[in-house]
């Protein structure tokens, strides 16, 4: 048998509870705290006498040190009749006082005499500053006392009083004075008149991948996805010729300025000299394990440079066929070969980040460059100056030669994976990005003065606006660029334009400096 109990919860208390704010809540527990560690509260600390003196020695001598011992300087001569005249009136107005009554000549002159004598009391801060006096004094005196036992000389010299010290500052050796500090003033760019396109070429059909312009400046050559080789004319832009023989997209063309020779590069591995008396194909180059990328003509030697997804650059004797060297040390693809006469004669840029600078006699990379952070798909040499630019997703670099030196970044970002960069003698840089973008920029400030977004041609996709190769004529007043749409687009400056008309896009010298 169970029973069954309710139990009633009875109140603990019957008052009220009196709610209270946080800051009543705060300020008690804040006088609890003071009352726990330290009962006087309410007086200040106790003041540290000797930390006092230092800190007001230390304000004295750095704002003081360089006139405390300076030279008094002598009265003119105006000033000089000044005081004579004043100590005259005074001794006169003594004598008058003196043959007088008792009372004083001048009411209230004796308070004033009190109160300057009290003035003039020793104060604790003069004490101080007599206190600092002596303390440099001492130290003064001992450390000529200990140079004067390590001495040799016969007479000893000591400064006279008054003579003006010499301050000499601290020097401390910071970060500045080890890093080379950059160039305060920026170049001021160059005017340029702005570039307008002039003619679309239509024929290729598909991706025009690289473009190359004959020494003579009457022909250019360009290689297309459609696996064919164009020639067209430069000043009509007619067809003169088409060349078939690789069986997959045609990636580099060089025309050599020595011979009457051709060279193309393709992904069928594949790197082919055609004969342009014959128009066929005298040779080949065989030993890519890929892809053949990019590829490049020396501008003395009978030497070809080629590089590919075999992350390897491959140097050919055009006469013998043979493989001279293979410059191996990238980790991904070559994606940009140029060549030089000078020193480094080949120099080569990689999806892997870096530009490798080759000594060509020796066989072996002389420099790596390693300021990128995204895959170097674009290489130019500067025709006049000495300088190597170089072109990825992150940024676009100038070097100088030969020992690979950064120089700066161009001034602004692209914001796209850049496949194309020229350069002409009137300091005009392009570059051509993925997105169909083309921006030009000033070579020596790298100030972007011109930015283009050619329209697609109709029927292709918006997706297909892509620029792939360009390069300017032998003069540098023309420019020929390959894109996705299948055209090949040229461009020249608007002969109309001036700086008042056209000032382009304005320029803001750069504030932060980026030393890689």
């Amino acid at each position: 048998m169970s029973l069954a109990l309710d139990v009633v919860a009875e109140p603990l208390s019957t008052e009220p509870v009196q709610k209270k704010s946080i800051r009543e809540l705060t300020l008690r527990s804040v006088k609890r705290t003071y009352e726990m560690f330290d009962g006087h509260h309410m007086l200040r600390p106790p003041m540290h006498e000797s930390s006092i003196k230092m800190k007001t020695s230390i304000k004295i001598r750095d704002d003081y040190q360089a006139v405390r011992n300076m030279a008094a300087t002598e009265m003119p001569a105006r000033a000089e009749r000044a005081a004579a005249a004043s100590t005259a009136s005074t001794s006169a107005f003594a004598a008058a006082a003196a043959s007088g009554s008792s009372g004083s000549v001048i009411p209230g002159l004796e308070a004033g005499k009190a109160a300057k004598t009290k003035e003039f009391k020793e104060s604790d801060f003069s004490k101080l500053i007599d206190s600092i006096d002596e303390d440099d004094a001492t130290k003064k005196a001992a450390a000529a006392a200990k140079a004067s036992l390590n001495s040799s000389a016969i007479v000893e010299f000591k400064g006279e009083a008054g003579s003006i010290h010499t301050v000499q500052k601290k020097t401390y050796n910071h970060s500045a004075s080890v890093i080379p500090r950059l160039a305060s003033k920026w170049p001021k760019p160059e005017w340029h008149a702005p570039w307008k396109l002039y003619r679309v070429i239509s024929g290729h059909l598909g991706w025009v991948r690289s473009v190359c312009v004959d020494p003579s400046n009457e022909w250019f050559v360009t290689g297309s996805a459609d696996r064919t080789i164009k020639i067209w004319d430069l000043a009509s832009g007619q067809l003169k010729l088409t060349l078939t023989g690789h069986i997959e997209q045609v990636t580099g063309v060089a025309v050599s300025d020595r011979h009457p020779y051709m060279f193309s590069c393709a992904l069928d591995k594949k790197v082919k000299c055609w004969d342009l008396e014959y128009n066929k194909v005298i040779r080949h180059y065989h030993g890519h394990l890929s892809g053949v990328y990019s590829l490049a003509l020396h501008p003395e030697l009978d030497v070809l440079m080629t590089g590919g997804r075999d992350s390897a650059c491959r140097v050919w004797d055009m006469r013998t066929k043979l493989q001279a060297m293979c410059l191996s040390g990238h980790d991904n693809t070559v994606g940009a070969i140029v060549s030089q006469r000078d020193n480094p004669q080949v120099i080569t840029g990689s999806y892997d980040s870096t530009v490798k600078m080759w000594d060509l006699t020796a066989g072996k990379c002389r420099q790596t460059l390693t300021y990128h952070k995204k895959g170097v798909r674009a290489l130019a040499l500067h025709p006049v100056d000495y300088t190597l630019m170089s072109a990825s997703a992150d940024n676009i670099k100038k070097f100088g030669m030969p020992n690979g030196t950064f120089m700066h970044n161009m001034l602004s970002q692209q914001k796209s994976i850049v496949n194309t960069l020229a350069c002409n003698e009137d300091n005009v840089v392009v570059s051509g990005g993925d997105n169909g973008s083309l921006f030009f920029w000033d070579y020596k400030s790298g100030h972007n003065f011109q930015q283009s977004q050619p329209k697609v041609q109709p029927g292709s996709m918006e997706s297909e606006a892509g620029i792939f190769a360009s390069c300017f004529d032998k003069t540098g007043t023309r420019l020929i660029t390959c894109e996705a749409d299948k055209t090949i687009k040229m461009w020249k400056p608007d002969e109309d334009a001036t700086p008042e008309t056209h000032p382009g896009i304005p320029y803001h010298p750069p504030r932060e400096l980026k030393r890689f």
